[in-house]
């Protein structure tokens, strides 16, 4: 198994001279993810290794660089998904929320050069990545003030602008990376959601919780208990229920996922397969009738609220705020430091549509964080920028 030798440059250091960049088995990515120092990376569900086989379409790869990769001596992995460009033998290379690394490092050279020289020799013409550093933040109360006719997250002075992602930005940007979507802040170009709802949870009990709910939120929260909604996790049994839900949801909410009960059911397979109880699928019912169906994964002391269904009838016994509730209360008891409960979109404006499910997740008290987004660039070359522009064409198309 062959690994690339970093060249030396200015300022390195000797544990940065010694990174290499190998494949890595599953075994040894794993261990990585949920050591000290990995765990430190954060890793979000979309670079385990399991992501790799819910996808369907794309070949992987499990890399991992550090002074022996081979050895399981790693400082950072990668999940690369390769989509083929049809007609041609290279491929498109996708890193969804990864890679898993510092980007602290004020040299990103001594592992995002390797990386990349790999997956040129790997037959990629082009690459995007999903850099992890958080870029602004919007508490709950700022924003819900700022609403408005035509107003947008962009219109709202951030609550918080980290340094780190800034940094980060301004050394992609140096080295020919570009923002997909444009550096406005729409995420149309992107495949993960830009903007996410996060609740903080660390040194919080169930009574910081609660208090953290608006008014709105704590009033459905004790309607559902006073008409007896039951909630309870359920299982693989439950995901055709879950996708019946699903599918009045989005004719109801206007938007279209996608995605099938087959995908749905390989990913609870496949998650839990990795780790029992990764992904979980909590329901709520009220007279013997499923009502509403939300999914929950976790990775290390993180966890997300991935997708939610809901019937059209009988929402005044809110069962979707009762599984929230229960959601996040599981996500405290789990030790989690946040609970991510996924995108949101970028308008403030209380007539657009969009804006109903801004508003649901504010009412939990948390905070709107703009990621880095993703950013992509072609791998040089005359052949490779043709190739990159074909491709974005094809994807245009389907």
């Amino acid at each position: 198994m062959s690994a690339l030798l970093v060249p030396p440059g200015r300022g390195q250091d000797v544990r940065n001279r010694a990174v290499r960049l190998a494949p890595v088995t599953a075994q040894a990515y794993r261990a990585f993810l949920t050591a000290p120092a990995g765990a430190a990376l954060g890793a979000g569900f979309l670079q385990c290794p399991s992501w790799a086989d819910v996808k369907e379409g794309w070949r992987a790869q499990l890399l991992g660089w550090g002074p022996d990769p081979e050895a399981g001596d790693l400082t950072g992995v990668a999940l690369v998904l390769l989509r083929q460009l049809p007609g041609t033998r290279k491929y498109f290379a996708y890193l969804p929320e990864g890679p898993v690394a510092d980007w602290a490092d004020p040299d990103i050279d001594g592992w995002l050069t390797p990386l990349l020289e790999h997956l040129r020799a790997s037959g990629a013409f082009a690459v995007r990545i999903g850099p992890s550093p958080a870029y602004r933040r919007w508490d709950a109360a700022v924003l819900k003030s700022a609403a408005g006719p035509g107003r947008r997250l962009s219109d709202v002075l951030a609550s918080e602008v980290d340094p780190l992602g800034t940094a980060v930005a301004e050394r992609l940007r140096a080295r020919g990376w570009r923002r997909c979507g444009g550096a406005g802040g729409g995420d149309d170009g992107d495949a993960q959601p830009r903007h996410v709802f996060q609740v903080p949870l660390a040194g919080r009990d169930s009574d910081g919780l609660w208090s953290g709910l608006n008014q709105e939120w704590r009033r459905n929260v004790r309607r559902a208990r006073k008409e007896g909604v039951e909630v309870v996790q359920g299982s693989a049994a439950e995901l055709p229920e879950f996708y019946r839900l699903l599918r009045i949801t989005e004719e109801r909410d206007g938007f279209r996922l996608g995605r099938s009960l087959a995908y749905y059911e390989r990913q609870y397979a496949v998650l839990n397969a990795e780790q029992p109880g990764r992904m979980k699928l909590y329901l709520a019912r009220h007279g013997g009738e499923i009502l509403a169906a939300h999914t929950m994964i976790t990775v290390g002391r993180r966890v997300w609220y991935q997708t939610g269904a809901s019937a059209d009838h009988r929402r005044e016994v809110r069962p979707s705020n009762a599984l929230q509730w229960r959601m996040l209360l599981d996500a405290q008891a789990l030790g989690a430091d946040v609970y991510d409960m996924r995108g949101v979109p970028s308008t403030l404006d209380p007539d657009e549509r969009a804006y109903g499910l801004m508003r649901w997740k504010l009412g939990t008290g948390g905070r709107v964080v703009e990621t880095l987004g993703e950013w992509e660039r072609p791998l040089g070359g005359t052949a490779n920028h043709a190739l990159h522009r074909a491709f974005q064409a094809y994807l245009a198309r389907r």
